[in-house]
């Protein structure tokens, strides 16, 4: 078999030579099937042997165009994988010959069948009569190599006898309908064929002007075949097609008598393109096969381009950027020497984007036609078509369709892909070829049209009859550019993008008629947000008495009003509604359906927004709705006050070096940020000594008041004590000091700790800590037998480095990143929210989510940074469930510290250590070789387990947000799916302090013993901190039960204690007195094994519980096997 040649046999003979054969086994010559090929030894003069002229230049071109040789080994490995195998060309060739004979056959009669066309109007004059074609053609990308998989679609020309057919059919459609015609025809008569497989309609590019018909052939549906009916060439005369004359008369259209000369009759550019575009096909096809053949790499090339358009959605559709024109624009860039016939498929792929980020063809378009004068101007393709790009012949606009808005994201996309290639930090080939884009994970809101019906009033609102004409009815093509510009215009300086969904091409079964415009799927519009503008809720006009008031009153109507600002001027406003930021993020769907419905008559009622939708589950505050933006600046201003009156403390034996935030909290992230309370003391009793207050028995648990961590770093002196013990006698000194200074200047309440110091201030509990930068140092060193000085690391020096040091830089690093990114602090908060209801907390911790999001905004390749909650949280999900960790770093560059020598650095040491390392490994400026914050966990199990819950979870969350007849409940994803784990431990809700955060709202909340609307105080008793029943009751079961099973549980309100019992647990294990805890003992003859005794486990959970556990349910039984 040849497919099992080794490296060795394949190498000889791409030099030329005879492959040598390798000796056969005994065993095979015996008769053995399997021919097993062994490595060929090679000779000394082999092996050495100089390196050819062409392998010289392959590995020149590799060093001075990739980055690495990598790089080009992963193109050419992706063209054969898009490339047709010889077995599929030879299946299409002999379907192709089975179709043309069929075809070629001179009995075509007529015969009654369904025709591939929506008549409006109704009726139009002329004859037709059924005839066997002139000629049947290979056109398209198959017979020019640029076919490529996965949808490969061969097209066939065929050629529409010329007396079939009038040369004054290009008025009012009456070509169009005989071509559909035609089609039906030869769909009736290879009806009754067996070996022609199954047939559909469908339209060209959406065109419905341009039916086609569909073949798949029976038993192989790799490919199809798409049958177009053509004029012969030359049949009409190119300039009864010139963008500004007109082929569909008004009266015909109206049915009204209202006779006008041609002259005054509207242009029709849009239906000239359609009738023109059938004549044309063979000379394009010979154009780009003369092209073709100079350019050794075209087929390769334009195979990369179509690769780079599907990951972005933009070559199929209505208006698509398709193959044909990725051809075209090639044979543009050669036949202008703006590329040369040498290059190499990268090179052209490359030139190519360059050229797209750099030209935009909707203000000066560009035209393959070498005899300008006797073809229509450049100018008037432009006042007829939004994008233009002329064909050779100089008569049609490739880009007919497409509307500005695409040809923009098109070029936008371009100048993403052209940054991130030349950055050697960042995956090229993957995010440029390997990642799909779609809409809803591209653009930060996306919004859409759900009943197109409703198109037809828009339509008629903005006075649109002659553009109506000119697309047949199409009713949903004719609005679409109207509505963009208003949108564009209305969005403004809030966007940097907007783009939409291209019409798919509709398909049909040859019975049916062809489906209504208002058939197609809802027109999706997606928008990539200028964040720090979109947010804005006034609009400020023109003043009052410039001449540009007039046309802010139209745009925004009754919602625009004259007003005075600060700075004495009086001029036209909208003012939007929105208090906290995430109502003021809504601002641009207030925009849009205000627009729509002043101008379009589109009611809000058809408009679906799903900018926001995620956000609900991190949603809180009853009158003004908040996502923990406005609560988490309340936090920071408060710390920055302590962290002001901290430095300026008189009387302390140190000054303070250092005062730094350690709380997520404090870098926006923190799910649900604390909130200043003010408590209730009739709800609490009093301790005897420090008047602190403490729960009551019968009472619900309190309110959680988390305590906010600060870390406040003392100089260094002689002073300092060289002793693990006498260091935290002198930081316990340190804390009681601190706290009597402020309880004296500032009236704080205070409580000092052996490990820190609690200060309640403005309702918050903000707990400081002093550090000694050199403690950890000490807690290294220790003294061997022989009384040297031994430093050795240990797992308490490193606790101490992560609290007091690495923590405190990464919120303050994030911090920053909060301020340059507005919405990552939400991004963070709503991935935290998800890790917490599906019980992966406790694995992927607070700092580990921080990091996984903040390479969402470091290194959103092939992405923009997100711009909204919602679009970075997809992101996430996708980030979790494709990246591999099993065999690349993530490395997150904080700051852009970490230049591209250090990112091979990385890569190259956890290659040569990957089996010591972590399984998600994440690595930052300063951890490049450890990744501290994943080296507790996950576990390889449990990591497993995230991908495929995160790529679950994405699934249905794209799906339900993009398809509005899906039950349109978010929460769906926040829901951890319970049949897998073995025992359910039930809470008491009355016990649950952070009942209120649960992804579904309980039906009963408590009173906890806190006021969030009184103003919050700083003195009085100190509240009841830090206590939270679960996770003291789940820290007691780990420690008991750790090794007999895994605890999972939500953080934010979950009633349920998920168990999972660990399977080598519960192997028999010989009796041992020191291993008898929580395992009963057999006895089988002289053998006395222990096994873990789970009712007593069961029971102890219960005991354990008490008042706090409501049931504990046993769901499995996978113990007893």
């Amino acid at each position: 078999s040849p497919a099992r040649r080794t490296v060795w046999e394949t190498a000889h003979e791409e030099e030329g030579e005879a492959p040598v054969k390798a000796k056969r086994s005994r065993s095979e010559e015996a008769g053995g099937e399997e021919q097993v090929y062994r490595p060929v030894k090679l000779s000394r003069s082999d092996l050495y042997r100089p390196p050819t002229v062409e392998e010289l230049n392959q590995l020149k071109e590799a060093e001075s165009l990739f980055h690495c040789s990598l790089l080009k080994m992963q193109m050419e490995e992706l063209l054969k994988e898009v490339a047709l195998s010889d077995n599929r060309k030879r299946q299409i060739d002999s379907f192709i010959q089975t179709l043309t004979n069929k075809l070629t056959v001179s009995d075509l009669s007529w015969l009654a069948v369904k025709v591939p066309f929506l008549l409006v109007p109704k009726t139009t004059k002329g004859k037709f009569h059924m005839a066997p074609p002139t000629s049947v053609d290979l056109i398209g990308s198959y017979p020019l190599g640029t076919c490529t998989k996965p949808r490969v679609v061969v097209d066939l020309a065929v050629t529409i006898p010329a007396n079939v057919l009038h040369p004054k059919d290009v008025l009012n459609q009456r070509y169009p309908r005989k071509r559909a015609l035609y089609l039906a025809g030869l769909a009736q008569y290879l009806a009754s064929s067996s070996d022609i497989g199954t047939m559909r309609y469908s339209c060209l590019n959406g065109n419905r002007l341009r039916p086609t018909l569909l073949l798949t052939p029976p038993d192989i549906s790799s490919f199809s075949v798409r049958i177009h009916a053509c004029p012969s060439p030359g049949f009409f005369k190119p300039s009864r097609f010139h963008p500004q004359r007109n082929n569909v008369r008004t009266e015909w259209y109206t049915g009204l008598q209202t006779p006008q000369s041609e002259s005054s009759e509207p242009p029709t550019p849009h239906y000239n393109s359609s009738v023109l575009g059938d004549l044309l096909p063979r000379a394009h096809q010979q154009f780009l096969s003369a092209v073709s053949t100079q350019c050794s790499a075209f087929a390769d090339g334009v195979a990369l381009l179509k690769v780079w358009l599907r990951q972005r959605g933009l070559d199929q559709g209505t208006g698509c950027f398709n193959g044909f024109l990725a051809s075209m624009l090639f044979a543009y860039l050669l036949t202008t020497h703006k590329v040369s016939n040498t290059m190499t498929a990268y090179q052209l792929l490359r030139n190519s984007l360059n050229f797209l980020a750099s030209t935009d063809i909707t203000v000066n378009g560009i035209s393959l036609s070498k005899d300008p004068d006797s073809t229509p101007s450049l100018a008037d393709f432009h006042n007829a078509f939004q994008v233009v790009f002329v064909d050779p012949s100089g008569h049609l606009n490739m880009c007919a369709d497409m509307t500005a808005c695409t040809y923009k994201q098109l070029q936008h996309e371009a100048s993403v892909s052209m940054q991130f290639w030349d950055n050697p930090t960042v995956d090229g080939f993957h995010s440029l070829l390997m990642t799909s884009k779609p809409m809803i994970r591209t653009s930060d809101h996306v919004f859409q049209l759900c009943e197109l019906v409703k198109l037809q009033s828009s339509c008629k609102k903005l006075n649109l009859l002659s553009e109506l004409m000119d697309h047949s009815g199409n009713y949903v093509q004719t609005a679409l550019p109207f509505l963009l510009s208003l949108l564009q215009q209305g969005l403004g300086q809030r966007i940097l993008l907007l783009t939409h969904s291209l019409s798919p091409d509709p398909e049909w079964s040859v019975d049916s008629e062809a489906p209504k415009h208002k058939a197609q799927p809802p027109l999706s519009f997606g928008l990539l947000l200028r964040p720090e503008l979109a947010i804005s809720v006034l609009e400020r006009g023109p003043p009052a008495d410039s001449p540009k008031a007039a046309e802010f009153r139209r745009l925004w109507g009754s919602r625009s009003e004259l007003r005075r600002f600060q700075d004495g001027a009086i001029t036209e406003a909208v003012v939007w509604e929105g208090e906290s930021i995430c109502q003021k993020r809504l601002v641009p769907k207030q925009i849009i359906t205000h627009l729509l419905q002043l101008h379009a008559d589109i009611p809000p009622s058809s408009l679906r927004y799903v900018g926001a939708m995620v956000d609900d589950v991190i949603r809180t505050g009853s009158e003004v709705s908040s996502t923990g933006e406005e609560e988490s600046l309340q936090v920071v201003q408060s710390y920055d006050d302590l962290s002001r009156k901290l430095w300026r403390l008189e009387g302390l034996p140190l000054s303070i070096t250092a005062v730094q935030g350690a709380h997520p909290v404090l870098r926006y992230t923190q799910v649900f940020p604390p909130v200043p309370l003010k408590l209730d003391y009739s709800f609490f009793e009093r301790e005897k000594t420090s008047r602190s207050l403490i729960p009551k028995e019968d009472k619900p648990c309190p309110a959680y008041i988390t305590p906010i961590t600060v870390i406040c770093h003392m100089e260094g002196s002689g002073k300092w004590p060289h002793d693990r013990l006498a260091i935290r006698h002198i930081r316990t000194a340190f804390h009681i000091c601190l706290g009597e200074l402020l309880k004296k200047h500032h009236n704080y309440t205070c409580r000092p700790c052996p490990t820190h110091l609690d200060v309640w201030k403005d309702g918050l509990l903000f707990r400081i800590q002093v550090a000694y930068h050199r403690e950890p140092q000490v807690l290294r060193e220790s003294v061997n037998a022989e009384g040297l000085l031994v430093v050795r690391d240990n797992e308490e020096a490193q606790a101490l480095e992560m609290a007091t040091i690495h923590k405190p830089l990464l919120t303050s690093t994030l911090h920053g990143l909060q301020q340059e990114h507005p919405c990552f602090g939400a991004v963070c908060r709503l991935a935290k929210r998800w890790l917490g209801a599906q019980l992966f907390s406790d694995d992927i911790t607070e700092d580990t989510a921080d990091l996984l999001v903040a390479s969402l905004f470091l290194q959103p390749a092939p992405f923009t940074p997100p711009g909204s909650p919602q679009v970075g949280f997809l992101r996430f999900l996708h980030l979790l469930s494709s990246f591999d960790w099993r065999n690349n770093p993530l490395v997150v560059n904080l700051n852009n510290q970490l230049t591209a020598a250090d990112y091979i650095e990385i890569k190259n040491d956890f290659m040569a250590s990957r089996e010591s390392l972590p399984v998600m490994f994440i690595a930052t400026p300063k951890d490049k070789k450890v990744s501290m914050w994943t080296k507790r966990a996950p576990s390889v199990q449990l990591l497993h387990r995230v991908v495929m819950v995160a790529a679950e979870s994405l699934k249905v969350l794209e799906h339900q947000l993009m398809d509005a007849s899906q039950i349109q409940d978010v929460r769906v994803v926040m829901r951890p799916p319970l049949d897998v784990y073995d025992v359910l431990i039930h809470l008491n809700p009355k016990q649950v302090p952070l009942l209120s955060q649960a992804v579904d709202l309980p039906a009963l909340n408590f009173s906890r013993g806190a006021m969030t609307d009184g103003v919050s105080q700083s003195g009085g008793a100190l509240p009841v901190v830090d206590y939270n029943p679960v996770s003291l009751y789940l820290m007691e079961l780990r420690d008991a039960f750790g090794d007999f099973a895994l605890f999972f549980c939500d953080p934010y309100g979950g009633t349920v204690i998920a168990v999972l019992w660990k399977p080598k647990a519960f192997i028999s294990m010989p009796f041992k007195t020191s291993q008898v805890s929580a395992r009963s003992v057999e006895v089988t003859g002289e053998e006395a094994n222990t096994v873990p005794n789970v009712e007593a486990i069961l029971e102890d959970f219960r005991i354990m519980g008490q008042g706090l556990v409501k049931s504990v349910e046993a769901r499995t039984e996978r113990w007893s096997f």
